[in-house]
């Protein structure tokens, strides 16, 4: 081989292995994240149920994970955040909102500590939505809060009479389903064929199929009916994939 194809083909093998060890990087971090979310998930659904035991040791584990997560990355940052300025804020704030989030555990004030992990979920929210990186779980937060628009509207004195009111609801509804169809495409191949996460997924498009029928008959009771459960499926996507 001539010497100058040589150092060309070493070049393009440091390129390689350099851009490989990246995104290996964001592989890790991004791994690392699920596990304290995990803990965070299952924590919010101990505080949402009251189970004050369940939940403190769940915490205990959460707060184990990030303290590994904050030893392996908080001095090193994958590429992709090179230039986030939310990067270094990240170990500052999630390690404050825990803090608080134990002494609201410990007072009981058990809403106040689901609030506190629901900040550490928004800040991680935040990190990858600045840096363009796009995970499952973030999806699935913005289809929870796009069902909190949808709620507003089991009102049993809902004005059927306004085009608003009924545009608002099926634009709502539409906007639901649109993200759990994108939710579906950004899941792994081994998550989107899960029995679990179809059931749920399914279920809910299943439920959004009745959103025109409560529409047009100007049906309250329907309407409410189908909101209920479709919070249930949303809860539970919230707190699998969430």
């Amino acid at each position: 081989m001539l010497p100058w194809v040589a150092r060309i083909a070493c070049l393009i093998g440091a390129l390689l292995a350099g851009s490989l060890a990246r995104a290996d990087d964001l592989t890790d971090f991004n791994a690392a994240v699920e596990t304290v979310s995990a803990h965070s998930r299952v924590a919010i659904g101990y505080l949402r149920t009251g189970n004050v035991d369940l939940a403190s040791l769940e915490m205990d584990r959460l707060r184990d994970a990030w303290a590994r997560f904050t030893e392996r990355f908080s001095g090193k940052r994958p590429e992709v955040f090179a230039d986030n300025t939310l990067y270094g804020k990240l170990f500052t704030s999630v390690s404050a909102r825990l803090v608080g989030a134990d002494i609201m555990l410990k007072t009981g004030r058990l809403d106040a500590a689901r609030s506190a992990l629901d900040a550490v979920r928004d800040d991680l929210y935040d990190l990858r939505k600045q840096s363009g990186v796009v995970v499952l779980g973030d999806c699935v937060r913005d289809a929870n809060r796009m069902m909190d628009a949808l709620m507003a509207y089991d009102d049993r004195t809902l004005d059927w009479g306004s085009a608003e009111i009924r545009s608002g609801v099926a634009a709502k509804a539409s906007s639901y389903g649109s993200l759990l169809d994108r939710c579906t495409g950004i899941a792994s191949e081994a998550v989107r064929t899960a029995p679990e996460f179809r059931r749920l997924v399914d279920g809910a498009k299943a439920s959004l199929t009745l959103i025109p029928k409560a529409i047009d008959a100007r049906d309250t009771d329907l309407l409410h009916r189908v909101l209920i459960e479709l919070r249930s499926f949303d809860n539970l996507l919230a707190f699998r994939y969430g």
